[in-house]
């Protein structure tokens, strides 16, 4: 049974930190622990202030987030992985081969495609790259309740 879902991005700082506030915040009544991570974070660091200002748009705070760097302990820790793009799934794939059957792609419901990263582009982009992370958190959620 799936309880421990991990969401991974390249930095920790732009999608991930979405992906996983959006996935706590819905599944919070349902006993779920959810956490991200970055296959090459920029460790420490806060959330981007852009994502955060979109993050607020969806009800989201993300003034506590601090990105963390992804590895074998962590996913080990977790149930699901989610990717947000398939050079993610690569990663994860490369260095720990063992965790590939629990990693899938934040749109495999969708069309299986990569979330784009938005970092150091316009508000357009970041607003057009939460929209496409909430559809996938949606879609996730009809699969976990």
């Amino acid at each position: 049974m799936i309880r421990h879902i991990l969401v991974v991005c390249t930095g920790n700082i732009c999608r991930s930190p979405v992906a996983e506030a959006l996935l706590r915040q819905r599944l919070a009544e349902g006993g779920f622990v959810v956490a991200s991570a970055g296959t090459a974070a920029m460790v420490g660091w806060p959330a981007d202030p852009m994502t955060q200002r979109v993050a607020a748009g969806y009800g989201l705070s993300l003034s506590e987030h601090r990105a963390r760097q992804l590895g074998p302990a962590m996913l080990a820790d977790h149930d699901l992985v989610l990717t947000l793009d398939q050079s993610h799934s690569d990663w994860i794939g490369r260095r720990h081969p063992q965790f590939r059957g629990r990693t899938h792609k934040l749109l495999k419901w969708r069309d299986n495609g990569d979330v784009e990263d938005p970092y150091g582009q316009p508000q357009a982009v970041f607003d057009r790259v939460h929209r496409d992370i909430a559809l996938g958190v949606d879609d996730w959620l009809k699969k976990l309740k």
